[in-house]
């Protein structure tokens, strides 16, 4: 059964369709009212109810901003008199999309303060909000309450658990002629599928002592858990999209989602890598880290291959630890470089865009070593990015693995770029905040390609004057600046040998039609530095360093 005939639409409607909510600069607003199916709910005490309301902007992208003004225990009548209706009124704004789905509470007839008879107080409050939306140039979506989880003794689903309310509801929206999504056949149908004990995994049926809000344990078949808001919002979503169309392009599909108020899957990205499935060789899983400060050390090991992270907006979107070299660890010892990481990545085929990954530790002596990631895998992939720390910010693992920044930031302060693999920078900003060196490469003998920077930025801060393009951190180092913009802080010499003369020999540094007042003037770079004739330079290319085009990486140029 498809979702057509769950949603109603009347053409005296379709001919008043506005832009939907509020789409100044493309932006669209939904604003939520209900009851606690789907209300946002309180996360304390590990408590995992959430209604579909609150698990809905996960489905959204950021051009979507959900309101949910929906509580547990409210009906019509006490949505009314408690004041959130005014507040509604006093936010709802032209264009404005404005859901209503109500039922559970109103059919309680032994509770004056929420009983509102289906075809009485129901139904003339629903009247008034629909009416007061129309008037505003709002537009409003009817929902049916979505059905209680309700089956008798031999496992077949009662549909009779909320009487007259959903007619009800479709008696306003063939008044009004407007669109009204049944929830409440929507989630029979899925009920029905899933039978009896199938479907209490996504209600709050929970196992004495296995939660610290529920202690006791609870069987509670009307509000749903985690999965359950999740599993609701993919049932209601083609419809939704129907009533609003608008939202077509908007809506996202994701295998997880971590997000710090409850509307994802988990709270931390750790908990997200670990529920990916192991040695991935097919599709790739993706999880979306919506907005927040991220404080944890996340591990990404090697069985978690074609994962795809992706952040809301690396500004504001940050995984975020502080270890240092210096520091002492459980052992009693020092850390040391190698255990300093915000982010260790041990998989292949993996990609990240739209976050900062950040090592807040500082740049005291007593710090030491403190890098943002580590990145120990093949075919690993970072766009829009940002990595901040200070000493060995980004530390490339891996021998002869490749890896590619595409459009990324980079700050730091001594070798802060570093490490064995094949990396490729496209696009990038590179800040120098100390006078130091930018990169330390430790290709490996016999390697052909090392570092490579195209069309990147090198800027510093004030504490940055006298900085270096790199020094060799084994002998054979090799890293080639290509088409970049240099700063004044750039030493007219270019290069340092790390006092180690014999690396001159056999490390390969070298530049290409670099400009700006840090680039080489004629005679300036040292003796043993090169600079690359076009013929040369044509040799530098993604496929001849990461690959073949058509690659992992190709698609993101």
């Amino acid at each position: 059964m498809t979702n057509r005939f769950y949603v109603i639409f009347i053409s005296a409607f379709l001919s008043l369709c506005l832009p939907c909510a509020g789409q100044q600069g493309g932006k669209i607003t939904l604003r939520l009212m209900g009851d606690s199916t789907m209300a946002d709910k309180d996360l304390s005490g590990g408590n995992p109810e959430r209604g579909w309301g609150q698990r809905l902007p996960s489905h959204l992208d950021t051009s979507v901003t959900v309101c949910n003004y929906a509580r547990n225990g409210r009906s019509t009548k006490s949505f009314i008199d408690s004041g959130l209706w005014d507040r509604v009124k006093a936010d709802l704004k032209s264009g404005d999309c404005l859901f209503i789905q109500f039922g559970h509470n109103d059919s309680k007839s032994d509770d004056p303060e929420r009983y509102a008879p289906a075809f009485g107080a129901y139904r003339e409050n629903l009247k008034t909000f629909v009416g007061y939306a129309l008037e505003k140039g709002a537009r409003p979506v009817l929902f049916t309450p979505v059905s209680r989880r309700w089956f008798d003794k031999e496992g077949k689903l009662r549909k009779d658990c909320h009487g007259d309310y959903p007619e009800a509801v479709f008696q306003v929206a063939r008044e009004y002629g407007v669109p009204v999504i049944d929830a409440n056949a929507i989630t029979q149908t899925w009920l029905e599928s899933l039978g009896d004990e199938a479907s209490r995994k996504y209600y709050m049926w929970i196992e004495p002592g296995t939660c610290p809000r529920h202690p006791d344990g609870l069987k509670d078949n009307t509000h749903t858990n985690v999965a359950g808001a999740r599993r609701l919002v993919e049932l209601l979503l083609p419809a939704i999209v129907e009533a609003v169309p608008e939202l077509a392009l908007h809506v996202t599909e994701y295998d997880f989602v971590v997000a710090k108020d409850g509307s994802g899957d988990f709270f931390t990205v750790q908990e997200a890598v670990n529920a990916a499935p192991d040695y991935c060789k097919q599709d790739q899983t993706t999880i979306r880290i919506r907005e927040g400060i991220y404080n944890e050390k996340l591990t990404i090991p090697s069985n978690k291959e074609k994962l795809h992270l992706t952040g809301e907006n690396p500004e504001t979107t940050v995984i975020v630890w502080n270890d240092y070299a210096l520091k002492k660890g459980s052992t009693g010892y020092e850390m040391g470089t190698s255990a300093t990481s915000t982010v260790f990545l041990h998989a292949n085929d993996f990609f990240a865009e739209n976050l900062t990954f950040e090592n807040s530790a500082g740049a005291s002596e007593e710090i030491a070593q403190a890098c943002a990631v580590t990145v120990n895998g093949d075919r690993v992939a970072f766009v829009n990015c940002r990595f901040i720390a200070n000493q060995d910010t980004v530390y490339t693992f891996g021998p002869g693995q490749r890896q590619f920044f595409k459009g990324c930031y980079i700050e730091g302060t001594t070798d802060f770029i570093f490490g064995f693999s094949v990396a490729w920078f496209e696009d990038c900003v590179i800040m120098s905040k100390k006078n130091s060196y930018v990169t330390a490469a430790s290709t490996p003998e016999g390697q052909e390609w090392g570092y490579v920077f195209r069309n990147c930025r090198l800027v510093h801060n004030e504490n940055a004057d006298r900085v270096y393009l790199g020094r060799p951190w084994r002998p054979y180092a090799r890293t080639v600046f290509m088409e970049c913009e240099l700063g004044d802080h750039i030493l007219k010499e270019g290069w340092h040998n790390w006092n180690k003369k014999d690396a001159e020999k056999t490390s390969f540094y070298a530049e290409y039609a670099n400009y700006g007042p840090g680039a080489a003037a004629a005679g300036d770079r040292v003796g043993w530095a090169h600079t690359l004739s076009p013929r040369e330079a044509r040799k530098y290319t993604p496929e001849a360093v990461l690959g073949p085009s058509g690659d992992w990486y190709f698609k993101l140029f």
